[in-house]
């Protein structure tokens, strides 16, 4: 089928030509104009010169393209008469035409430098030649001169050009520069989240099939070390994903260069390449932990990644690098990275079941070594952690135990061997003594496997939890010792001099483990906290030149401490207390509300005055009366302690009481205290 003509609409033909002469005008015309002239006024805004125009026809054009052709002109001609008024100019070589949703083109203009100044040069010239002409006594220029004004007006038109060439190329620039970031960020960000779906791509892939898919771990390695923050961030959670869940329940060993000669299996041979590439993916993490763990941007995520990695897998290779690292890090500024590790080496401590106890002796060792280096001043809880370990204190009772049964057992087998001496001489029994005999002896032998095996484990978990006391108690003495330097020894530094922020929860430490510490080392111990509890205070009250300046909430710690460790092990000790209740009488007028701690006052009350079962008379009184004086001034907490106190003491004491009469002849009260 053939396209349909168009049908084309000519316009209608214009009336015939009347001249004005002929148009008559009557009396009610006029009337009517006159009465409704408001209705008029449109008639003076008409354009009586577009009206009148006549449209041309275009000579060689269809009739079908003229529509089109007048649209095109129309708008050529607005766009002009704008750019004239604009004073601009449209360069239709270097600009292309930009077209709005409206459908409205716009072009990129600039200035009309070098036409207005070829006017002005040509509009100067024609002014010369008119005044020269009508002025005769105006001096005329020679050719020369004019020569070199017209090449002085060229060389300014120039550089105006130039100056105006300049600014477009300023204004292009940053566009350009803009441009480019605008496009760097899109390729960026496509590349970024190419990188998301590679790692988790190959994070499953890992998770699936781990042997098949091993080399995985390198290109996730080598993403790591993208220079975009979030990338390096996901690609270490990734990581840390897929060891935790791919790592063997037991330590990897590399064979020998003489293995490795000899022929093996197919499967021997791929399962040694998975350890291998395992072990060595591995590695590079850890390093890659430890490397960026030293930056500020990553270092919380670099922590997380270690702690929890040291949790899931503590019986794998280089977890000494994982507990070294959690170790430096357990007295850090950053309060989140320090609770991770603090709350990891406790849970080291506490499940001991998956590493055996070995992991525990190292975290001990390395935090004595820490205190050591850094002369004590570390964060309370780098060795507030001490305090979820557990330690058997019936391991003596059990090898005892053992021991008898290992005698028993001896003394059993000399019977059965005189038993044998008398079945010879009844043949009649042999039959019945021999089944006794077998039954008897399987018996044993199952209970001395039983045994042996028993003694081996209670060895080695003996041995492993000296070394624990040991660190652990070594620890302890040298924060101790550290709080009785002399200030010249401790140094300048407030740190040194005046702070011991190890010292409460090392005594915390040894009130919980008093009943461990050996026999021979109590002496010094106790020598240890009664001179604390002095705080630089001599016999005869002269301070001493010591950095023990201890609070008075210290300084009564030390004499709870005191006298936990006496009965824990009264049997064996027999130390005279009576330094500790000095400074406990003293003390007690030292004492301030709110800057003291008022717990530990009503503890050194409990354990000094109330739990002991003794008291000389004289000192029982001396403290009635402090008791009743620091009542009258402190607050209302501590009044309750010291009159809860002061009751105990009255009724255990009961000539005491004595205290609380009045002046002579006004009677007593002795007999109101209830009993």
């Amino acid at each position: 089928m053939g396209k349909k003509k168009q049908k084309i609409v000519l316009p209608p033909d214009l009336p015939p030509e009347i001249p004005d002469e002929a148009v008559e005008i009557s009396d009610d015309d006029v009337a009517f104009v006159n009465e409704n002239r408001e209705y008029t006024d449109f008639l003076s805004n008409l354009d009586t010169k577009s009206i009148n125009k006549q449209v041309t026809r275009v000579a060689d054009v269809k009739e079908d393209e003229l529509e089109s052709l007048y649209e095109k002109r129309l708008k050529k001609k607005s766009l002009n008469k704008e750019i004239e008024k604009q004073g601009l100019e449209v360069d239709p070589v270097d600009a292309l035409p930009v077209k709005t949703l409206d459908g409205k083109l716009y072009y990129r203009t600039a200035p009309k430098a070098t036409q207005k100044s070829e006017n002005e040069d040509k509009d100067e010239a024609n002014t010369d030649n008119k005044d020269a002409g009508s002025d005769a006594s105006v001096v005329r220029l020679t050719k020369a001169e004019k020569r070199a004004k017209l090449k002085k007006m060229r060389k300014e038109a120039k550089k105006q050009a130039k100056e105006v060439a300049e600014v477009e190329d300023v204004q292009q620039i940053p566009q350009a520069e803009v441009l480019d970031e605008v496009r760097k960020d899109m390729t960026a960000e496509e590349a970024n989240e190419k990188k998301k779906f590679r790692l988790a791509e190959l994070g499953t892939a890992l998770l699936t099939d781990p042997e098949l898919n091993i080399k995985s771990l390198k290109e996730m390695l080598e993403i790591s070390k993208d220079g975009d923050r979030d990338i390096v961030v996901l690609a270490l959670k990734s990581l840390l994903a897929v060891f935790r869940d791919i790592i063997p329940g037991y330590r990897i060993r590399l064979p020998t260069e003489k293995e490795q000669e000899m022929k093996v299996s197919k499967t021997v041979k791929k399962m040694r390449f998975y350890e291998s590439t395992l072990l060595s993916a591995y590695k590079a993490y850890i390093q890659k932990l430890i490397a960026i763990e030293k930056q500020a941007v990553y270092k919380r995520v670099a922590v997380r990644c270690i702690c929890t990695l040291l949790e899931a897998v503590p019986h794998f290779n280089f977890r000494e690098s994982l507990l070294a690292a959690v170790i430096r890090n357990i007295s850090s500024e950053d309060d989140i990275s320090r609770k991770l590790c603090c709350a990891t080496v406790k849970s080291l401590f506490t499940n001991e079941g998956k590493h055996g106890g070995e992991v525990t002796v190292e975290a001990v060792q390395m935090i004595a070594d820490l205190v050591k280096a850094h002369d004590c001043q570390l964060h309370p809880d780098s060795i507030e952690v001490f305090m979820s370990l557990t330690f058997d204190e019936d391991l003596g009772k059990r090898e005892s135990q053992d021991a008898h049964k290992f005698k028993s057992k001896n003394a059993k087998r000399k019977d059965l061997k005189e038993q044998k001496k008398e079945q010879k001489e009844s043949a009649n029994e042999r039959k019945r003594t021999r089944k006794e005999m077998m039954s008897k002896t399987r018996e044993e032998v199952t209970t001395e496997l039983k045994a042996a095996s028993l003694a081996t484990d209670v060895t080695e978990r003996r041995r492993m939890q000296t070394d624990v006391l040991s660190a652990i108690f070594e620890t302890y003495f040298r924060v101790l010792k550290h709080a009785l330097k002399p200030r010249s020894e401790a140094g300048s530094s407030p740190q040194s001099a005046g702070s011991h922020p190890l010292l409460t929860p090392c005594l915390n430490g040894i009130g919980k483990f008093c009943q461990l510490i050996d026999l021979d080392f109590m002496s010094d111990l106790m020598n240890y906290l009664r001179k604390l509890a002095r705080s630089g205070n001599n016999s005869d009250g002269s301070s001493k030149d010591v950095s023990a300046c201890l609070t008075v909430s210290e300084r009564l710690q030390c004499c709870i401490i005191a006298f936990r460790v006496m009965r824990n092990n009264l049997d064996a000790l027999n130390v005279d207390l009576q330094d500790f209740f000095v400074q406990l009488y003293n003390l007690i007028i030292e004492y301030r509300p709110g800057r003291d701690k008022g717990e530990i006052l009503a503890e050194a009350f409990k354990i000094m005055l109330c739990d002991d079962r003794q008291h000389d008379m004289q000192r029982a009184a001396a403290f009635i009366k402090r008791l009743a004086t620091f009542s009258l001034f402190s607050g209302s907490a501590e009044s309750l302690a010291a009159l809860v106190t002061l009751k105990h003491l009255l009724q255990k004491n009961v000539k005491c009481r004595n205290l609380l009469e009045n002046d002579a002849g006004g009677g007593s009260v002795s007999g109101a205290i209830a009993v």
